[in-house]
């Protein structure tokens, strides 16, 4: 008999169960308590998604890129705070966690403004261009494979993605670390 449990799933059925249809927030918030009380997942989290929040509402971004989906919690921390005009498009290349994404997102009533490609980055950046009618990002949240952060951002600049005045955001770039990311943004004078 197999006991795996998959705590991805675990998650979505605990956010049907208890939080409110609709609200966003109140989504947001029983994640978080189904981490701390439950069982800690790799999201951003409560405390960091502050700082999260924070850039987002300092930038008001009207074209945002995150890059690792997973179940959608920092989509809607996000999404939470954008205009209602914002593109917003996310990128998960497991596609079990874009669907628990998807479930989670219409769940919160969000699922018509975030658009999540199921896909591996390096074969969505470079259409992303044309696929979602995008110029330039205005903001970017790499939270995906830490050892393709660099590659990633390479890949956004060669498409002509990023502008003088786009917001790059990334998770975990010192633990378990994105050090080539780094020393690239540390010693590039256009970051």
């Amino acid at each position: 008999m197999n006991n795996v449990v998959d705590w991805r799933v675990v998650l979505k059925d605990y956010v049907l169960k208890n939080a409110r249809q609709n609200d966003i927030q109140n989504v947001i918030d029983t994640i978080d308590k189904f981490c701390w009380t439950e069982h800690e997942l790799m999201n951003i989290g409560d405390r960091k998604g502050k700082i999260l929040d924070q850039a987002i509402q300092a930038k008001q971004p009207k074209t945002v890129l995150e890059l690792g989906t997973f179940l959608g919690y920092s989509s809607l921390r996000i999404l939470s705070q954008l205009p209602d005009n914002a593109l917003f498009v996310t990128l998960e290349a497991n596609s079990q966690s874009a669907e628990i994404a998807r479930s989670i997102h219409t769940y919160a009533g969000a699922a018509d403004r975030i658009k999540i490609v199921n896909d591996l980055s390096e074969n969505v950046i470079p259409h992303l261009s044309e696929q979602f009618h995008i110029d330039t990002l205005d903001f970017i949240f790499f939270d995906h494979v830490k050892n393709i952060y660099l590659r990633d951002l390479k890949m956004l600049e060669d498409a002509g993605l990023i502008k003088s005045g786009t917001v790059l955001l990334a998770d975990n770039v010192i633990f378990p670390g994105a050090p080539d990311y780094l020393e690239y943004i540390r010693n590039n004078p256009n970051y």
